[in-house]
């Protein structure tokens, strides 16, 4: 049914009535496919396909609609911006910051998991013209400036917002769970005991250019053992991509083990080898938030 809509939702604008009202692409077409004898599914999905038109409209109600929208969109987006047509101040004269919106809204709104960035390297081979890399990335950046502007209006905080978007802007669903997941846990009371012990982990480590591998003999302290033996069961906990929830959940019980860590162990010693092993335990545990959010743009970090 998608691929019968997609053939042809635009079908309706070349129609008169659609010249003179544009306002009813999409309606015109629906009721011309029903028409011509199409399955009602591909008549809705041609109407659907164009939802939300505008701030707090409907959103597509069925599948082939919501599918046929998301493709419409990215083709859309990824076409201009390899054209070299994107939006410049106030001006956007094709409406991409309006596909972006609805593009992003429809995903929250379904609560569909869908990776952007993937989307658009598909939708790259199939375009007309070359749509480089660069032409990829700069257009996903711009779907999540979207994004982000989306969960500031509905009144979320901004550093909040930019760790979740940092990580998983490609996946506006995700990103929506996240935001609201996150928003719970730093208004915790004792969330101030929470974001300190991954930030001395990362903090000493994110300067580094070289991850190093962690050789448990070479852990002597008894410290840095049980952080080691903590960090191995967060490892292989069960835990549900780009969740808030199953990320600091599993990482609370590590706080004890980390702040011993850092009150009797010195990571920076003299000896290499123990020094670049210490490192590669605690950018292991940084990594446990990759992802899931970048913490470090927290208020408090």
């Amino acid at each position: 049914m998608a691929r019968r809509a997609a053939e042809l939702c635009k079908a309706d604008l070349t129609t008169k009535m659609v010249v003179e009202m544009t306002s009813l692409q999409g309606v015109m077409g629906r009721f011309y496919a029903l028409h011509s004898g199409e399955p009602a599914e591909v008549a809705n999905a041609i109407l659907e396909h164009f939802l939300p038109r505008f701030s707090g409209d409907a959103l597509p109600a069925t599948k082939p609609g919501l599918a046929v929208g998301v493709v419409d969109r990215l083709d859309t987006l990824l076409g201009l911006f390899a054209a070299g047509i994107t939006p410049t101040g106030t001006k956007d004269p094709y409406a991409l910051r309006r596909a972006a919106l609805g593009l992003v809204g429809n995903l929250i709104g379904w609560d569909l998991d869908f990776d952007i960035k993937a989307g658009l390297v598909t939708v790259a081979e199939q375009l007309p013209i070359p749509a480089s890399r660069e032409k990829q990335i700069v257009c996903l950046s711009f779907i999540a400036e979207r994004l982000r502007n989306l969960f500031l209006e509905q009144g979320y905080r901004y550093d909040v917002v930019d760790a979740v978007v940092a990580d998983q802007g490609h996946n506006p669903a995700g990103a929506a769970r996240a935001v609201k997941a996150l928003t719970g846990w730093v208004e915790r009371p004792d969330w101030h005991t929470i974001l300190p012990a991954y930030a001395r982990c990362m903090r000493i480590t994110r300067d580094q250019l070289k991850s190093y591998p962690v050789d448990s003999k070479a852990l002597v302290e008894p410290e840095e053992q049980d952080l080691f033996k903590a960090l191995e069961h967060v490892e292989t906990a069960a835990r549900q991509s780009g969740s808030i929830d199953d990320f600091i959940n599993n990482f609370l019980p590590m706080i004890p083990a980390i702040n011993s860590f850092f009150d009797k162990v010195l990571v920076m010693t003299e000896e290499r080898q123990l020094q670049e092993n210490r490192l590669g335990l605690l950018q292991r545990i940084a990594s446990l938030a990759e992802g899931v959010a970048d913490l470090s743009r927290l208020e408090g970090f």
